[in-house]
């Protein structure tokens, strides 16, 4: 075969190779979605978009070479259980997700309702938030609920009371995320530590400030890196 014929058919091989490349890293970054459900943590009361805990993952796996082409948060301050509930009947939303994150549960508390009242709701969305993310368990995040009873909002109110009960609505989160076969992730130990460190709450004085969020990323970061790639080694 004449040597020009071979160098050209060979170019011509590796263009290719590196179209289909290109081809197969687009495919990958258009079905890598994320899902957030939550309230006033998940929205990002108090700080700026880009400071949002869903916001920094995103940007934090691009580092990693993992792009999601999609991000949808279905989040409002005050929202209790059932109000998110009602809110993802209202979006209409697609399936499946890669990555689905929930957390849920302060308003109840803050409202008064039981941590028994709690239980029934939280499985429910738990439920819901597996059935978003294509029935694959693996990939769900449940964070626990922050303590906002080391805020200088909760002066003058029994923080005691808030602490114990926040345990009380994140043991049933825990055992029922654990008993779903979901990941789970502790936020509220960071969370206590504003006691000490006001650098971690926003100028409100209630909600995470970009910093305390930016922890939360840090322990959510390995979790979410772990869901993606393997996603992106079974679209291969």
């Amino acid at each position: 075969m004449h040597p020009v014929f071979l160098t050209l058919l060979f170019l011509l091989i590796l263009k290719t190779g590196s179209t289909y490349d290109a081809m197969d890293k687009q495919t990958d970054e258009k079905t890598l979605k994320y899902l957030a459900l939550g309230d006033s943590y998940t929205i990002g009361e108090g700080v700026g978009e880009e400071e949002r805990y869903p916001v920094l993952l995103i940007e934090s796996l691009k580092g990693f070479d993992i792009h999601l082409s999609e991000i949808q948060v279905i989040a409002r301050t005050g929202w209790t259980t059932d109000e998110l509930s009602e809110a993802i009947d209202k979006a209409e939303l697609s399936k499946p997700w890669e990555l689905v994150t929930l957390l849920i549960g302060v308003n109840n508390q803050y409202r008064g309702r039981t941590p028994e009242s709690y239980r029934p709701e939280f499985v429910a969305l738990l439920e819901r938030a597996i059935d978003f993310a294509g029935g694959r368990k693996d990939r769900l995040i449940v964070l626990s609920i922050p303590d906002w009873g080391v805020t200088p909002f909760a002066e003058g109110r029994d923080r005691e009371k808030i602490a114990s009960e926040t345990d009380a609505y994140n043991a049933i989160n825990r055992e029922e995320s654990e008993r779903a076969g979901v990941l789970w992730l502790d936020v509220t130990t960071i969370s206590r530590e504003a006691a000490l460190n006001p650098e971690l709450l926003a100028v409100d004085g209630l909600h995470p400030s970009g910093l305390m969020y930016r922890y939360w990323v840090k322990d959510l970061l390995p979790l979410a890196f772990r869901i993606l790639n393997k996603t992106n080694q079974k679209s291969e």
